[in-house]
């Protein structure tokens, strides 16, 4: 059975589809099967990052209605299987038969990360259905901090007690010099427990909207892959030294 993880944010503007790549490539790297779905009707993006936008047939809103087969949905985004969003709202998307959908794919993957749309109102619901863990993404500002705090309480309201918080395009000397809040304070106010910060990092803003990789050394790859490592249970001890 695979482990379903919905990777939300209380706004936009966080690097939370950014952060969906970088961990299912960094899963797939270790090895694992890996299913991403773009939730984020009618803005959908994942398929961009992926560089994959060219083999779109079919989104999940075709498997919903029958249209297709769930495995004839699914397009290879190197080597991580993509699940596109649709582009338009209906009636037929509901919670129910979106946890009756993930649930068609849950022998074949080992993962399925489930990337929500902006936001708590909306699509945000029909992320979190079939979810068993969740990933709050946040910068550390006080704006985006408050949201995600409110991101979280409505994850949990909607019964995905096991939340996370990833601190993302974070910057060590801003928060230093009191321009960002530190990682200590933006956990609290936030509420739930820290599994990853990822340093700000050009070369994502850069490269990854046109689908190019990135860089060896690049930071943020590097910070994603010791998240993977603890979704998978590895003890890797936070440390910020580098951020």
């Amino acid at each position: 059975m695979a482990k379903k993880i919905v990777i939300a944010s209380g706004k936009g503007g966080v690097g939370k589809s950014s952060l969906t790549v970088g961990l299912c490539r960094a899963l797939h790297a270790r090895g694992r099967r890996v299913l991403a779905v773009d939730c984020d009707l009618g803005l959908r993006s994942l398929d961009l990052l992926f560089s994959a936008g060219g083999a779109l047939v079919y989104d999940w809103g075709d498997v919903l209605r029958g249209a297709c087969a769930p495995e004839s949905a699914c397009i290879d985004a190197g080597g991580v299987s993509l699940l596109a969003a649709p582009l338009r709202e209906s009636a037929e998307f509901t919670a129910p038969r979106m946890r009756e959908m993930i649930a068609e794919y849950d022998a074949a993957y080992d993962y399925i990360l489930i990337d929500a749309p902006a936001g708590v109102v909306g699509e945000f619901s029909l992320a979190a259905a079939a979810a068993d863990s969740a990933l709050i993404v946040a910068t550390a500002d006080g704006v985006c901090l408050r949201s995600a705090g409110r991101a979280a309480g409505t994850l949990r309201e909607l019964g995905v007690s096991d939340r996370r918080l990833v601190l993302n395009r974070f910057h060590r000397a801003a928060a230093e010099n009191s321009f960002l809040v530190n990682i200590d304070e933006s956990i609290d106010r936030v509420g739930v427990q820290l599994i990853g910060v990822v340093p700000e990092d050009p070369e994502v803003t850069f490269r990854l909207p046109k689908g190019d990789p990135l860089p060896k050394k690049s930071p943020a790859q590097a910070a994603w892959r010791r998240i993977a490592g603890r979704i998978e249970g590895e003890n890797i001890p936070l440390s910020f030294k580098k951020l």
